[in-house]
C-alpha cells in the first residue's frame, strides 16, 4: 500500500475520533491492512502535521480525509514536477531526481478517469491517456495544480 493511501487512512482515523497514542493508531491501521512500524508512523504523523492534544492525536484544522487527496497531489506536483510535456495521448512529467515513483503513486491514487496508467523511472513519469483529448485535459489540470 502506498504512502499516500496510508496517510489518507491516518487522517480518516483521527477525524473519526482522537486516538490517544501512536500504538492505538498503529493498531487501527493494522486492522485496516496497513502494517507499519513505529518509525514510519512517527514520520507520517510529522508529515501530516497531526496535533497531540489531551484527548489524543487530531488532524490539524482544515484537513479533511476523503477530499484531502486534491491538496496533497497538488503539493506533490508543485514540490517535485519540473516540466509537463504532451505527446499524442501521452504526457511526460519531468521531476526532481528520485521523486518520479512517489509522484506517480500519488497520481495513480487519485483515480483520474483521463489516465490509463503511469510508468515511473527516477526522474520521469510517462502518463498514458486513452486519447489526445484526455491527454490535453489532463495536462491542463496538472498545469493548474502546479500554479
Amino acid at each position: 500500500m502506498s504512502k499516500l493511501a496510508r496517510q489518507n487512512r491516518i487522517l480518516e482515523l483521527v477525524q473519526e475520533e482522537p486516538l490517544a497514542s501512536q500504538d492505538e493508531l498503529r493498531l487501527r491501521l493494522s486492522r485496516r491492512g496497513f502494517k507499519v512500524t513505529q518509525a514510519t508512523l512517527s514520520r507520517d504523523i510529522h508529515d501530516l502535521g497531526l496535533v497531540k492534544t489531551p484527548e489524543g492525536y487530531m488532524a490539524p484544522p482544515g484537513e479533511t480525509a476523503p477530499d484531502a487527496g486534491a491538496p496533497r497531489i497538488a503539493r506533490l506536483l508543485r514540490e517535485f514536477v519540473i516540466q509537463v510535456r504532451g505527446a499524442q495521448n501521452l504526457l511526460v512529467l519531468k521531476t526532481t531526481p528520485g521523486s518520479a515513483q512517489p509522484v506517480a503513486a500519488g497520481i495513480d491514487a487519485e483515480g483520474w478517469p483521463e489516465i490509463v496508467g503511469t510508468v515511473a523511472g527516477d526522474d520521469t513519469i510517462l502518463v498514458i491517456c486513452p486519447d489526445r483529448k484526455a491527454a490535453r485535459k489532463l495536462a491542463a489540470h496538472v498545469e493548474e495544480l502546479l500554479a
